[in-house]
């Protein structure tokens, strides 16, 4: 995968790059690594595109439920306004425009459920690929930049020993 490649690069930057004597930090071209980082946002999974399709899907459904619940809203009361030219057809009406108006929020309610739990599982088949993505890529390059600052460590550390000793040596031939 090309992200890891470009992971192992920086690495590679990393291991290579001009150290200041005793500090344990190094110097490295910020562009040359922003261009990197660049690169592994190019080439990240499209899972996260996916996140966002997600996201415009639920906005388009609840957009399309609530239309849905509109044109019943205003189907029920044409029908309510036509029935109440006589008192016997008024109260038929009358009955018949809350039964429609409660099948329809019944209706509204249980669309809007079934889209939440459909989107909910979405989110998390897609959360479950983030975790393991993370623990595919990103522990395992943390372990290895780690590992690599351990390394850089101990080299410094022993330098620095090998100093104190020419130093001690140095101090007793005066002697």
């Amino acid at each position: 995968m090309k992200v890891l490649e470009l992971l192992d690069e920086i690495e590679e930057i990393v291991d290579t790059a001009a150290g200041f004597p005793l500090t344990g930090k190094i110097m490295v071209d910020a562009e040359e690594i922003l261009e990197i980082v660049k690169e592994i946002r190019v080439e990240l999974p499209d899972e996260i595109q996916q996140a966002q399709w997600i996201k415009d899907e639920r906005q388009r459904i609840l957009d399309e439920a609530k239309r849905e619940y509109e044109t019943v809203i205003r189907d029920a009361q044409k029908q309510a306004e036509a029935l109440i030219e006589n008192d016997d057809i008024t109260v038929k009406a009358k009955r018949r425009a809350e039964e429609i108006m409660n099948i329809a929020e019944s209706n509204c309610k249980q669309l809007k459920m079934s889209t939440f739990d459909y989107v909910d599982s979405i989110l998390y088949n897609f959360q479950d690929k983030m975790e393991q993505l993370n623990v595919t890529y990103f522990q395992e390059m943390f372990e290895k930049l780690e590992s690599t600052f351990g390394n850089i460590n101990a080299t410094l550390a022993a330098n620095r020993e090998e100093i104190k000793d020419m130093a001690f040596k140095v101090q007793n031939e005066d002697l």
